[in-house]
């Protein structure tokens, strides 16, 4: 592949909801600019982006992949990524590598949630972006719907750049709004024809918005446009790019995917109004000086690049993904990872090719390519040399909210199944794994139950080795909410040395749930020793970890030891901490025991013709709605308190109840008493496990 400088190269995300088209449409790309000889299709797993297996098997895109084009003397980095809502980690990546982004539409579906999810990820990054609308050779598919849709939904903001030509309800051929003039297909060739009259109406409404735009870049415009003269086409055309550029106008346009109709329009278009890198800003803080270093793109500046995302794959090793914000990279450079503080010969370069790596000898700034190997590297750190360290902000990944147990199916797969979890977190952001001592569970989330299902089938068909997901342990407590007065007199005779231990014990509530357990003595005339003391307390210490009522950590309990008695010979500590244990466990139960649970702080966004539905279902779950913060673009924030096992499976149940257009997230609040039908079930639950001799599990 060619060397490109920063005004040569475009970086371009392709963003839309799951199906839409963005992975063919990327394919579609690759074959017009020579990659491939043949197009790929998502439903044989045969496309350049959808490189895995999973993504085969699955027929959608589950990771992020780069497809570089070589087009008319430009390079055009198209970064493919997943539609579906569990894989936003993914999307967030792409989109903090990318300069420009592409909104995928279906013509027959017409705007779905992604859509507008893609929006608002676009309006937050300040990307310049198109709408193309794809499947247009499908019979129902409407352009002019689409228009009309994003246009009540975001303003004026929307040009038509083509409009279709239909004939006998086929996508023949499409009108150039800018030039007002026809072109149709004839097998692979573009020929021009006449504007048809049906669209005579609608090309004159569409040439008038853009013409405004046009006029509103300057005040001179403004005049030549009022004073009724015409504006030439190389006028037309500067004036849009700095309206693309700035965002004040977002260009639609259209194609079929599968037929490469429309597509060299589109590629044209990216690189006409489409920013090089060096028309954006990029900036990171020199810790050499403290201040604010701006990169922007600059080749003449030191070497700086940060890593967007991390390719860890079994049978390719792992790559670092790259976009270079300053100066120019070369192979054999020293480049200092600020993050992780250590200093690396980066060796070869490579740009990706989906999973294919072609090897280059430079990088330009603004560019985007791969390293490998960088052994210490992760997903969002900078890279600089050491003579100007370059510190970049980290761009925001979602937090993962949704999670299950998980076990391994072969015991002996412990350490493996850790190895191979720990590179796929370095892959993915929004994986985690939570080692949950207290309840002896080990915990995987993610962004749905989507995700973590394909977490488990990449487990086994890339690392061999098998996981079992199931429905986590809720971390209750108990605690008790009377006062008891208890004694417990431990007597064992056998030959020789005999055991005795006596104890009388207060138990209350300490007021205090976060803390086990308080310790006192009250005892007088030494009726039982001092050097005791201590083997009373480890009684109790040991007790609180299991509790009487269902075996949960035991918390906001005092115990005082006010009386009791010794035997000079046979008392010893273990007599004593026996004769505690006992006492704490007969104590417990005279004290009123009650079951606490966790209770967490959620906040559900969603629109607000959703809020009935949200809050009826919240109290269905115990939830206790403490308010709504209304927000701009018609949504609401509802705030409530809900239980921790209210929450199991709610990010499914949202999403259905929304439409995907609902997000949540929550932290722990605190403890609270369960009610009394929840902790006889729970009781009754732990007890038939102990039964069972698994209450280990």
């Amino acid at each position: 592949m060619n060397i490109y400088t920063t005004d040569k190269i475009r970086n371009v995300v392709l963003l839309g909801h799951g199906g839409s088209g963005k992975t063919s449409l990327a394919e579609a790309f690759a074959y017009l600019s020579g990659i491939t000889s043949r197009m790929g299709k998502v439903d044989d797993g045969n496309t350049l982006s959808d490189y895995s297996k999973e993504e085969q098997k699955r027929h959608f895109s589950i990771s992020t992949s780069v497809i570089p084009i070589e087009w008319e003397g430009y390079k055009i980095n198209i970064i493919d990524t997943p539609g579906y809502f569990d894989f936003v980690g993914e999307v967030e990546e792409a989109v903090s590598a990318a300069g420009a982004a592409i909104i995928v539409v279906n013509g027959k579906s017409g705007i779905e949630v992604g859509t507008q999810k893609a929006w608002e990820l676009c309006e937050k990054y300040k990307l310049p972006r198109f709408i193309y609308v794809s499947n247009m050779d499908v019979d129902n598919a409407s352009f002019r719907q689409v228009v009309e849709d994003m246009t009540n939904l975001y303003g004026k903001k929307m040009a038509p750049f083509h409009l279709p030509i239909r004939e006998n309800e086929k996508f023949v051929g499409y009108i150039n709004v800018i030039t007002e003039s026809g072109n149709r297909w004839e097998g692979k060739e573009v020929v021009p024809c006449d504007v048809p009259d049906y669209s005579r109406a609608n090309l004159q409404i569409c040439r008038d918005t853009l013409l405004e735009a046009v006029a509103e870049t300057s005040e001179e415009f403004m005049e030549r446009y009022f004073g009724g003269e015409t504006f030439s086409e190389a006028e037309i055309r500067a004036a849009l790019r700095t309206n693309v550029c700035d965002g004040s106008i977002v260009p639609m346009t259209m194609g079929s995917n599968i037929l490469c109709q429309g597509m060299y329009t589109l590629l044209d278009d990216i690189i006409k109004y489409m920013p090089s890198p060096e028309n954006r800003e990029v900036a990171g803080i020199n810790l050499k000086t403290n201040e604010i270093y701006h990169a922007d793109y600059d080749f003449a500046k030191a070497k700086s690049a940060y890593i967007w995302k991390t390719i860890v794959d079994p049978f390719i090793g792992k790559y670092s993904l790259i976009k270079v914000n300053s100066g120019v990279l070369k192979t054999d450079d020293l480049l200092y990872n600020v993050d992780r503080d250590i200093e690396e010969k980066i060796g070869k370069i490579y740009v990706l090719q989906g999973n294919k790596p072609i090897e280059v000898s430079e990088l330009h700034a603004g560019d985007i390519g791969a390293l490998a190997k960088l052994t210490a590297a992760r997903t969002g750190n900078s890279l600089s040399t050491k003579a100007t360290t370059i510190k970049y902000g980290k761009f925001d990944i979602s937090t993962p909210y949704t999670y299950m147990r998980y076990k391994p199916k072969n015991k002996a797969d412990v350490d493996k199944i850790s190895q191979a979890l720990q590179k796929m977190t370095h892959e993915d952001l929004t994986i985690r794994v939570v080692n949950d001592a207290e309840n002896r569970q080990t915990l995987l989330y993610g962004m749905g139950d989507q995700h973590l299902d394909i977490v488990v089938s990449r487990l086994l068909n890339e690392y061999k080795v098998e996981i079992e997901l199931s429905k986590p342990k809720i971390a209750y407590k108990e605690t008790i909410k009377k006062q008891s007065d208890v004694e417990y007199k431990y007597k064992k005779q056998s030959g020789g040395h005999g055991q005795y231990g006596h104890v009388k014990m207060r138990f209350s509530p300490s007021g205090d749930l976060t803390k086990p357990y308080e310790f006192a003595t009250e005892v007088v005339g030494g009726a039982v020793p001092k050097n005791f003391f201590p083997a009373v307390e480890k009684g109790i210490q040991e007790s609180v970890g299991k509790g009487p009522l269902a075996a949960y950590p035991v918390v906001g309990v005092k115990a005082v030891l006010y009386d009791g008695s010794y035997h000079p010979v046979d008392s010893s500590e273990m007599a004593f901490k026996t004769a505690a244990i006992q006492a704490f466990k007969k104590g417990v139960m005279e004290a009123g025991p009650v079951l606490l649970e966790p209770i967490m702080s959620l906040k559900v966004t969603v629109p607000d013709a959703y809020t009935g539905d949200i809050m009826g279902d919240l109290n269905k779950r115990r939830g206790r709605v403490l308010g709504m913060t209304p927000m701009s673009g018609g949504r609401q924030i509802i705030e409530a308190d809900i239980p921790m096992s209210g929450l199991f499976g709610y990010c499914t149940d949202l999403r259905s109840m929304t439409g995907g257009r609902g997000d949540y997230s929550y932290e722990f609040a605190r403890y609270e008493q369960t009610p009394s039908a929840v902790q006889e079930k729970e009781v009754a639950a732990r007890a038939a496990k102990v039964a069972e001799n698994n209450a280990e599990d």
